[in-house]
């Protein structure tokens, strides 16, 4: 199958499980004092995003006491019933609702084995859980949702000072008060495993992607791991993925299509995906959550370069969702 992007006619060949290679580190970042200590951050980032296109986040803005109960929310969102869940379910060729096994990569032609609860603001009105079923679920999330946006757009203004932007190009263009806003906060629920598994080849928790965004901010739980990354899109041939272990409070990050295309490739979007446990028998469930940083709809994305035509972010959005949500 041809697509419309050359990201997703890449994607669709990266599905084999390829090689393990630990030897290599993911660079870890220390945000302590980070506006007095801005110009050497700055310059971090960009060697790990332009080298890597992953990387860790410690000593960052985000307290865990608001992770912890995003967490606590979302583990109780996923324990509703079937028909609470179906009553906010995702809107079509929309980031924003419910979803149970409805993401189909290009990499695998499978479904991914999760359920994953999206909130992008101005689409919300009719997608919150009812509060006598989750009584704190939207004050938590929103208050996630306003804490990964403001860490996403220091980070993002580091990257457009590099890049020869204003400072706060990146906040314009992913304005949380406009009615374009489609930035995303993904809860997601990978499915537990009762005694009867047994791996198969071709499923995966998640099956390797890019990401459509600018830049992805990801959660994890002591103990629920799985995530693995690959270098960024110049890895051609046999991948080599690299286990990315996780650690409360500890966030790790990696460059989306969206801002690789606007750096004109300066900047590298990373494989990544979330295997399968390799021994059969019981496994309990994972959670993990993932904030977005998508631009605006009405934002063109376009390069000094000109590498890439110009194209809007609602447009690039729209290739993307249709790709991996198609029937």
């Amino acid at each position: 199958m041809a697509y419309a992007l050359d990201e997703l006619n890449f994607e669709s060949t990266i599905g084999k499980v390829g090689q393990i290679d630990n030897s290599r580190t993911i660079p870890v970042i220390d945000l302590s004092d980070a506006e007095s200590r801005r110009e050497e951050i700055t310059e971090a980032l960009w060697k790990a995003a332009t080298e890597v296109g992953f990387f860790q986040l410690k000593n960052h803005s985000i307290p865990l006491e608001t992770i912890d109960k995003a967490f606590e929310q979302s583990e109780q969102f996923f324990a509703l019933s079937e028909s609470d869940k179906q009553s906010v379910s995702l809107l079509e060729g929309q980031n924003a609702g419910w979803e149970y096994k409805g993401q189909v990569r290009p990499s695998t032609g499978t479904p991914d084995q999760k359920e994953s609860y999206q909130v992008t603001l101005p689409k919300m009105e009719a997608l919150w859980p009812d509060r006598t079923l989750l009584k704190d679920f939207k004050t938590d999330i929103l208050n996630m949702e306003y804490k990964a946006w403001q860490l996403g757009m220091f980070i993002l203004s580091c990257f457009s000072e590099k890049l020869g932007m204003e400072k706060d190009f990146f906040t314009s263009a992913h304005n949380r008060e406009s009615k374009h806003y489609q930035s995303t906060l993904r809860l997601l629920h990978y499915l537990p495993l009762d005694e009867g598994y047994l791996p198969q080849e071709g499923i995966w928790r998640a099956g390797a992607h890019t990401d459509f965004d600018c830049l992805t901010m990801v959660f994890q739980r002591d103990g629920e791991g799985g995530l693995q990354a690959c270098p960024g899109k110049d890895a051609q041939g046999v991948q080599q993925w690299t286990d990315v272990a996780p650690e409360r409070g500890i966030i790790t990050c990696n460059i989306g299509d969206m801002l690789m295309r606007w750096s004109d490739d300066q900047l590298k979007s990373t494989l990544h995906r979330v295997k399968m446990p390799e021994q059969p028998g019981n496994h309990k469930a994972r959670y993990s959550m993932a904030f977005f940083c998508q631009a605006n709809k009405d934002q063109v994305i376009e390069g000094a370069r000109g590498k890439y035509a110009p194209m809007t972010a609602e447009e690039y959005l729209r290739h993307r969702i249709e790709a991996n949500f198609s029937e």
